[in-house]
């Protein structure tokens, strides 16, 4: 006898309806497509020397189309947000965290329809933070934890037996090698790796696939961290997103869940040990060059930091681009390469928590699609009632609870010892 399955109750149908509608209205949204410098900026650049700064102002972006009307974009997400009151209410939290969505998207036309002026920085760090945020009253900020880290890391890159191998694999090569990982990770889903040239990254996720720069060139440590960061999380949490049956909208993320994706991506390369100082060296560096630019740093000024840095002169053109796409070379930055460190913190300190609280059940849940770490008590209750499904696919990490919560158990005891004093009773030892 075949079983009947269960219909949708309204509530369901509506929360459906309601989430779909988010998702076709952030599609033609590509933040990073509608803000990167073409090549000919690039090779003006060169052309110069190296010593003319760019060319890049309010009226080369309006020259560029963002894909859709910003104005009719910002009321297609406000009809949404009424639709949500209208239909779940005010207090539904389903309904509060869409909203916040729909607010959020509306946030990113805005910033993006001000490309190039002083608006455009102010909202992207309110979408992905300053330099000069705090965790809480009385911490370092993102900027001071940056300095700290690279007082440790540089001392670990003079060492010869840590540096990297050198990169002979090129683009080709890494997409086969990298094929063969999806496959195994997720067999029968249609995810795959591929060259592309429109990336300003090495490599980049996409919604079913993972973008590899033409002309980048690889080493086995480089590729492993690929498949632990691109694969494991940001092409996990995707699938996770899209089989959820009424919430579709944790399959796209906004700005905010880019906080906890990549958060999630850095810890897992420290957790699978894929990770080397020179790769969280270059993540510290991006959040020294926007600091830089916070406090007053032009595009010349930020090149030079990364040429001091011993990068060529390829990349560190790539890296300062980073910083002031969407803006001007002589304008504020634009904020995301804060997230890494930032959501590495964020998401590692609910994690320890929640093993101290007796709750590493919920630790899993992160990968249930584009979550938020805000979201995650209501996200507890959205999956008991089965409105979210649990995630599908977790690294193995995340699947052995009782390991994972054995690491994390030590955490609270030993943040707690002054390690300044460590260093002097270790003195005669190390």
């Amino acid at each position: 006898m075949t079983e009947k399955i269960a219909k949708p109750s309204t509530y369901l149908t509506e929360v459906k309806a309601l989430s779909d509608r988010i998702v076709k209205a952030q599609q033609p949204i590509r933040i990073l497509d509608t803000i990167k410098w073409d090549d000919r900026i690039k090779q003006e650049f060169f052309n110069s020397k190296c010593k003319k700064i760019p060319t890049v102002t309010a009226e080369y972006y309006q020259k560029r189309s963002l894909g859709f009307d910003p104005k009719e974009k910002n009321h297609e997400f406000h009809q949404i947000e009424r639709d949500l009151v209208r239909k779940l209410g005010q207090l539904n939290p389903l309904s509060v965290i869409m909203r916040r969505i729909c607010r959020e998207y509306q946030d990113v036309v805005y910033m993006l329809d001000a490309r190039g002026t002083p608006t455009f920085a102010n909202i992207s760090q309110d979408l992905y933070g300053s330099a000069q945020d705090v965790f809480h009253v009385g911490d370092p900020t993102i900027a001071n934890l940056g300095s700290m880290m690279e007082e440790t890391l540089s001392q670990l890159l003079q060492l010869d037996f840590l540096s990297e191998e050198a990169k002979t694999i090129n683009a080709q090569e890494a997409v086969a090698i990298l094929n063969a990982k999806i496959d195994e990770a997720f067999p029968g889903e249609g995810l795959r790796a591929m060259i592309s040239d429109g990336i300003i990254a090495d490599a980049a996720a996409g919604t079913d696939y993972i973008k590899i720069r033409s002309d980048a060139l690889f080493n086995k440590r480089d590729l492993r961290v690929l498949e632990v960061h691109e694969i494991g999380v940001h092409l996990g949490t995707t699938l996770n997103g899209l089989a959820q049956p009424y919430c579709t909208f944790l399959g796209k993320g906004p700005p905010s869940a880019t906080v906890t994706q990549e958060g999630l991506a850095v810890l897992m390369e420290i957790l699978s040990f894929s990770s080397t100082p020179d790769r969280l060296m270059r993540l510290i560096n991006r959040v020294r060059a926007i600091t830089l630019a916070e406090e007053g740093a032009n595009f010349m000024d930020i090149f030079t930091f990364f040429r001091d840095k011993g990068l060529d002169q390829e990349e560190s053109f790539t890296l300062s681009s980073r910083v002031f796409r969407g803006s001007t070379p002589d304008g504020m930055p634009f904020t995301k390469d804060l997230t890494y460190i930032k959501g590495f913190v964020l998401t590692y300190n609910f994690m320890r928590l929640a093993v101290s609280k007796g709750k590493p059940d919920r630790i899993p849940l992160l990968f249930c699609g584009k979550t938020m770490i805000e979201d995650m008590k209501v996200l507890v209750d959205l999956v008991d009632e089965g409105t979210v499904i649990a995630p599908r696919f977790l690294p193995a990490q995340f699947q052995d609870l009782m390991g994972l919560s054995a690491w994390l158990s030590f955490s609270r005891f030993m943040t707690s010892l002054n390690f300044r004093q460590l260093e002097q009773d270790y003195a005669n030892i190390l």
